[in-house]
């Protein structure tokens, strides 16, 4: 049941009195870098409930994604003494998006006013959590969590990043540039979470087409202090292009596209080989030919994958198997 705090919780700067917050923090084989971040969540919300910018009651709920080495372990000895620290656990690895979506359906559940997702190894900077519970209590039911500087990040990461952002402008999928999952979701967005039932799941793409009153807290991205990350460069190729394919068509209509260029190219070719013949001239040879074939066979083969890719989704969609399950709960 939702609690509901008292009038000397409500905040004096907001329309909104205190919530009941949960912290949802995806994990997965985070061992190294669990216990620095049980330690900071812990203090931060002790701080933020002594300054009555939440409810004495507020948690963080720890989302363990089939973790294969301590992470259960070190969050359930953890829960043995601190009860506001909470957590439940897949009986295999679901991905991080499910991850982030198993702790705000359980949060809901739990009867919580808001949530706010970050990541388990702090790189996007906790001091920014007090201003999106004053932006929540002014009345925004999404906030931003925005990077003004990556200066933590390689050149290279920082550069595909701005490329895929404008990538996705590009594709009108409605983005918000240098947002990761670093965000605040209130109780009215919670409620809504039945209702997208799709199974790819892109968070990013998502939130901003619910039409909720958003704000955005810019912070500082921090340098991951253990572990390693989690997304290498092949699997942030794959979330790249699973984002593509979850909020736009685009694809498939620029396999159209370069069909039809490839087959008015053919067609100008056909006609310039026939008019070189009735003119009485030598027909070019086998390399202009292997070219065309090879242009005309990579173009049919992309535009294949492409449309392979699409129907592997409406495949997984239609099957309706459970995003993830839930083996254990603290």
């Amino acid at each position: 049941m939702n609690q509901q705090p008292s009038a000397t919780q409500t905040r004096h700067t907001g329309q909104r009195p205190a919530p009941l917050l949960a912290l949802v923090v995806p994990c997965y084989n985070e061992q190294e870098t669990l216990p620095r971040t049980l330690d900071a969540l812990a203090e931060l919300l002790a701080r933020c409930k002594a300054e009555g910018r939440i409810a004495p009651e507020s948690f963080a709920l720890y989302v363990d994604d089939g973790s294969r080495d301590r992470t259960w372990e070190l969050l359930a000895g953890r829960h043995q003494h601190d009860p506001y620290c909470r957590a439940i656990s897949f009986a295999a690895n679901a991905g991080h998006q499910n991850a982030v979506w198993a702790g705000m359906e359980t949060a809901r559940s739990w009867g919580v006013d808001c949530i706010i997702s970050l990541d388990a190894d702090l790189q996007d900077d906790i001091a920014a959590i007090p201003e999106m519970l004053e932006r929540y209590a002014e009345g925004c039911d999404i906030v931003y969590g925005v990077r003004n500087d990556r200066s933590s990040d390689t050149p290279f990461k920082r550069g595909t990043a701005q490329f895929f952002y404008r990538l996705m402008g590009w594709l009108q999928v409605r983005l918000i540039p240098d947002h990761a999952d670093y965000r605040l979701v209130a109780r009215p967005v919670l409620e809504t979470l039945p209702l997208w039932q799709e199974q790819a799941l892109f968070l990013r793409g998502l939130f901003p087409r619910m039409g909720f009153r958003t704000a955005r807290v810019h912070y500082r991205r921090l340098s991951r202090q253990a572990g390693e990350s989690k997304y290498p460069l092949l699997k942030m190729l794959s979330f790249a292009w699973k984002g593509i394919t979850s909020c736009s068509a685009a694809p498939l209509r620029l396999a159209g596209v370069m069909s039809l260029l490839c087959m008015l190219v053919a067609l100008v070719y056909s006609l310039v080989s026939l008019a070189t013949w009735l003119s009485g001239a030598a027909v070019p040879g086998w390399t202009s030919t292997i070219i065309v074939v090879l242009l005309l066979g990579s173009v049919q083969l992309f535009c294949l994958a492409v449309m392979g890719e699409y129907l592997a989704k409406i495949y997984t969609e239609v099957r309706r198997r459970p995003r993830y399950i839930v083996e254990k709960s603290l």
